[in-house]
């Protein structure tokens, strides 16, 4: 209670003092509009707007759209602009000041086959307090080359600086050093904890149904935490007011569509899209038995209804439902279920105050089944977060921003239950529930102090409480062990304390801008995560176990520092960025050499806590504008992890550590129906164990692992990928239609997925001894598993 009536006052003088720059400020006049996109009447994120006479007092609209203006000298010009649009010039009088003007910006047809429309200004990378982060226009995601011709999120934020993967064609990121739990991934505002598809080959999001992402990974603002490496910010699009419309595609595994357009009136909208693989439709078709009664599939679906109340209101409301499932035969089924939804207030205050506020719910859901006389079993769990975020935005004047709020958010992770079929051998396991509370209050500021410094600070505060219903083991040892004995054990009732952490949160970044196109940049961060994965695997799998900070669990730290310079060449057709950074993790959580958390009651006895840090070096050459774009980037890098009680107590390095990084995009347009995309990527092999020698049990010979942890390494990982685009003759037809056809692996690369040690019969990789033939050799062998050579896919996409 204490703390909550302190967040209660620290709230209330937050905004007290914000009320005194507020009266500072009645007496400016501000100008408020929307503009739109002429044909589609879509709003347009990114425009430039500012006074003829003032060109360099403008601002730029919001995703919505939306843009505010100190007014001067009225009557007076109004320009508004975007790359590939028409200039628009409009004389504004007194009267405007009490509407909310609208703007519409027609396509500039002379240069529209030479540019990308960019959802930010040109010269924003220079000019902005923006450090580490990338905002990836949807489009530009779609025009490269995928896998099964799948459009991917996920992956497409892979061939960033700074990115890394785990291995072939999976979708979990891992940002500067962290692990992949340690980004968090949000769809209007609701985390998804687990945002693939397909064991990792697809993400979850449909790029038909999005408006934009947001990619976080260097300076991090006061008003987001809660992971240590990244936040990807994803958002849902809203519906068209005025018409009806709809897109979507038709792959090789899979279909989609999406339709949207108003509601009831041209104040509220809708937006409904749904995906389906037909993979399981091929398998019923084969005449093989052993395929044609396996399910092997994934769906998603949904919607966004958005509502606009009188001139200072929207209400907006999103859900998302994900579904996989794998199963051979009637004997085994697998699968796994993601259920987001949010709903959104904004209420523009006044001209210069604005509020939002989001409340989701986010539920994470698996099972397995294995059906069998002896050793048959139901196996589920579920995990979830509930949430509410509120958010005030205050501009005094048009240098100054200041943004101040809390997050609160409660932590269910049900308890694992494994349920043995009647007659079976196996023992039921019941784990006990593990719940958390956490409260955030931060504050942030934003000003110009000269004309070429610019600065921004903040600070987040974060109060975690382990809470029940629960159990907390008591052990004889200080540092439990899988050999500790349970010497007492505590009950606790719902939402009783049970730990308590804290932290504070800092954030401080500077711009100072040399020249109008170059700019130096520095960060610092601060991050506190109060849950994390206990996982011996590196590409993120349905079954991880997540886990909340506890009495023997401490909440993970990182510190970061960066720096980076930032240039604008040829009339910012092409930006270029060196960043370099440093990160120290405190707390990170390991497992011990052979431990096993999946269904255990007791995982603290599997884990070690220590320490680590990551440092790196990122280039960025991009080109924006014109028939060929893309990007071309380099990263060096390198994670180091010290533990207590592995690879003997020596520094090493987690799975994911690959130092160099090499990514090339380019895009190209022969004209208007022709576009053609490529990409080459190559990276330092993952770290891994490889053993050192072997030994034999029961007439089987057993590889024999060293005490270092990841000594070795995989080869170098390289690919290329193609594509080519093809559009139907765009004749003022309501249909418009594409075919794409792409190659993943264009020059057939045998990456290696996994390694195994094992013997080689006969010289056959795999010898049956059940056929009856003579074992004539035996030799320890070493067999690598590749997924793909070249892979072509065909995808027909269109819009109505």
């Amino acid at each position: 209670m204490k703390v909550m009536r302190f967040l209660y006052q620290l709230v209330i003088l937050i905004g007290c003092f914000v009320q005194s720059f507020s009266t500072l400020a009645q007496q400016d006049i501000f100008l408020k509009g929307t503009v739109y996109e002429f044909e589609s009447n879509e709003p347009l994120p990114g425009a430039n707007v500012y006074w003829e006479s003032a060109p360099q007092q403008g601002v730029v609209t919001d995703i919505d759209g939306n843009f505010s203006i100190k007014a001067i000298g009225l009557p007076s010009k109004l320009v508004i602009s975007f790359v590939g649009f028409t200039e628009t010039i409009r004389q504004i009088n007194e009267k405007d000041i009490a509407k909310d003007v609208k703007f519409f910006l027609r396509p500039e047809e002379l240069s529209l086959e030479e540019v990308i429309i960019q959802e930010r200004r040109p010269d924003q990378n220079v000019q902005s307090l923006d450090m580490g982060k990338s905002v990836v226009p949807i489009q530009t995601i779609k025009n490269i080359p995928a896998l099964f011709g799948e459009v991917d999120l996920l992956r497409s934020l892979q061939l960033l600086p700074g990115v890394q993967t785990a291995g072939e064609g999976t979708t979990g990121l891992f940002v500067r050093g962290g692990s992949a739990d340690q980004n968090l991934v949000q769809l209007d505002g609701a985390p998804i904890y687990n945002p693939s598809h397909f064991f990792g080959f697809f993400s979850v999001f449909n790029p038909d149904a999005l408006e934009g992402v947001e990619f976080y990974k260097g300076a991090i603002p006061a008003t987001l935490g809660g992971r240590l490496s990244s936040v990807i910010d994803v958002s849902l699009k809203e519906g068209n007011y005025q018409k009806i419309k709809g897109e979507g595609g038709i792959g090789t595994i899979s279909s989609r569509l999406t339709v949207d357009g108003p509601l009831f009136s041209d104040k509220s909208s809708f937006v409904i899209s749904g995906r389906r693989t037909y993979a399981d439709v091929f398998l019923r078709l084969s005449p093989d038995e052993n395929l044609n009664s396996n399910s092997l599939y994934f769906y998603d679906l949904s919607g966004k209804f958005t509502f606009k109340i009188g001139d200072r209101d929207k209400l907006s409301f999103s859900s998302y439902y994900g579904s996989d499932f794998l199963g051979l035969s009637a004997q085994f089924g697998f699968g796994w279920d993601n259920w987001v939804s949010s709903a959104t207030w904004n209420r523009n205050i006044n001209d210069n105050t604005f509020f939002d506020l989001n409340v989701y719910h986010s539920r994470y859901k698996y099972m397995l089944n294995f059906v069998d006389e002896d050793n048959g079993f139901d196996w589920d769990n579920v995990l979830s977060e509930t949430g509410a975020r509120a958010e005030w935005s205050f501009l005094p004047n048009e240098k100054t921003q200041i943004n101040w709020g809390f997050h609160s958010q409660l932590y269910h992770f049900a308890p694992i239950n494994l349920e043995p079929a009647p007659g079976s051998a196996i023992e039921p396991i019941l784990t006990n529930p593990r719940n958390g509370w956490q409260n955030n209050v931060f504050f942030s500021a934003t000003t110009d102090i000269t004309s070429r410094l610019r600065a921004e600070a903040g600070l987040r505060w974060g109060v975690y409480n382990r809470v029940g219903r629960g159990v907390q083991y008591i052990y004889e040892d200080p540092f439990p062990n899988p050999e500790s004995n349970i010497s007492d054990t505590l009950s606790f009732s719902g939402l009783e304390n049970m730990k308590f952490y804290q932290g504070l949160e800092p954030r401080v970044s500077f711009r100072y801008l040399m020249q109008e196109n170059l700019s130096i940049k520095a960060a610092y961060n601060r991050t506190f995560q109060y849950i994390q994965v206990a996982t011996n695997n590196s590409a993120g799998l349905p079954l991880d176990r997540w886990v909340p900070a506890d009495a023997f669990i401490p909440p993970i730290r990182a510190d970061q520092v960066s720096i980076g310079v930032f240039k604008n060449l040829n009339r910012d057709t092409w930006e270029i960025s060196l960043e370099g950074y440093y990160k120290d993790f405190q707390n990170l959580v390991d497992l011990r050499q052979g431990a096993s958390v999946i269904l255990t009651d007791n995982v603290e006895t599997e884990l070690l806590t220590g320490n680590g840090y990551a440092y790196g070096i990122e280039f960025l050459a991009r080109k924006n504008i014109g028939k060929t774009t893309g990007w071309l980037s380099y990263t060096y890098s390198r994670t180091w992890r010290r533990i207590e009680g592995i690879s003997d107590d020596r520094w090493y390095n987690p799975r994911f550590d690959r130092p160099h990084d090499l990514t090339l995009v380019v895009n190209h347009e022969f004209d208007k129906r022709w576009s053609a995309g490529l990409t080459f990527i190559y990276t330092t092999g993952q770290a891994v164990t490889f053993p050192i020698g072997s030994y034999e049990i029961d007439n089987q010979r057993l590889p024999l692992y060293g005490s270092q942890r990841n000594a070795d390494r995989f080869p170098d990982y390289h690919r290329m990928d193609a594509s080519v685009t093809w559009k139907n003759a765009d004749k003022g037809r309501k249909w418009r239609g594409s075919w794409n056809f792409s190659i993943y692996n264009l020059y057939g690369r045998k990456n290696p997925f996994a390694y195994q040690f094992t013997d080689i019969i006969n010289e056959q990789i795999n010898f049956d001894p059940g056929m009856g033939e003579e074992i004539s050799s035996r030799r320890p062998g070493v067999v690598m598993t590749y997924l793909f050579t070249f892979l072509p896919a065909l995808t027909y996409n269109f819009q109505f």
